[in-house]
Order: C-alpha cells, then structure tokens, then sequence
C-alpha cells in the first residue's frame, strides 16, 4: 500500500511537477537518506546534509525517468550511494570543505571503549566505502542483501563480500578495544 501512495506522489510530481507531492516525498524519506549519508560520511552533519540536499535535487531534476521497477526508495537510495561517491571523486581545494579521507587521518581509535559508549563513526571508518555502504545498509537500516544490490548497484555476491569483510574488521576492530561479547 505504501508503494503505491509512493507511485501516486512520483506520478504526480513527474507528470504535474507537483512540489506538494515532491515535499511529501522528501518528508517521507529524509531521515533515512540522511542517515544513510551521515553513516558514510562517518558523522559528517554538515556533509551529510548538502549530500542529502544534492540527492533530493537530483531525484527531482530526473524524477521522470523512474521506472517503478524498483521501489522509489531503493531509487532514492541509490541516488544517494552515487552523489557521496561524486563527492569523493571530486577534486577538492583546500578552502572547498571538508574532505572525508582527511578527517579519517585524524580520526584515534579510542582506547578501553568498553568504559564509554562506542563511537559507531569511529569503528565505520576502518571500513572501505563499499564496506561501510553495505554494512550501513543492512545491520544499521536493516536491508537485505538484495536490495542494497539494487540500490548501489553491486552483484549480490559482491555485496556478500563486502559484507563478510566488513563485519570481520569490525569484529577484530571490537576485539582490539575490549569488547569480547560476553559481557
């Protein structure tokens, strides 16, 4: 039922340019891109939201060529994979703000984590992109491996993968801080 009010407000918006229907959109499915971004920009709120921004233009410049063969929210999230990837790309001047691979050179893994509350960003960046992108998907949001496929565009077998290599890091990562998981 849900796909289909999502289908209605997508009609709208592609056939009237329906704003209204568009600002339904964006509510509806704001949090969970935004999320999405903040997990793969390991915090980044400032980043995060011009990264959710660009996406939610993005889809609205292309709304049109949604299919409806995919959910519009798998749509939207790889939307989303790809404009944090462009932003990766992208050259960056020393004054054209923050770069992501930078701000992971600064970034301590902190010692005894156990005594504290594990920083969840911090554990996220001993990850590729890839890893974090499918680990973010599915034990984070909760996404099965099928549509995190769809929505960054990886063979299901790759996803797997980066899954299983994802999950090791952050277990040897847990290890290494004091948390043996019986506790």
């Amino acid at each position: 039922m849900e796909s289909l009010s999502d289908i209605s407000l997508v009609t709208q918006v592609a056939v009237f340019r329906n704003r209204r229907a568009f600002d339904r959109l964006v509510r509806k499915y704001q949090s969970p891109v935004r999320r999405f971004l903040l997990n793969l920009t390991l915090g980044n709120e400032a980043l995060s939201d011009d990264l959710a921004q660009d996406t939610f233009l993005k889809a609205y410049e292309h709304i049109a060529q949604f299919r409806g063969i995919a959910s519009f929210q798998t749509w939207l999230f790889r939307i989303a994979y790809n404009v944090f990837y462009d932003y990766k790309r992208a050259p960056h001047s020393a004054s054209g703000g923050p770069i992501i691979d930078s701000a992971l050179e600064t970034i301590e893994a902190p010692s005894g984590a156990v005594g504290g509350a594990l920083d969840i960003h911090t554990a996220l960046s001993m990850l590729k992109d890839e890893e974090r992108a499918c680990i973010t998907l599915q034990l984070i949001d909760g996404y099965p491996i099928g549509e995190i496929a769809r929505m960054t565009g990886m063979k299901e077998n790759t996803v797997k993968s980066h899954l299983r290599r994802g999950k090791e890091k952050l277990t040897e990562y847990l290890k290494r801080n004091g948390y043996d998981g019986n506790r």
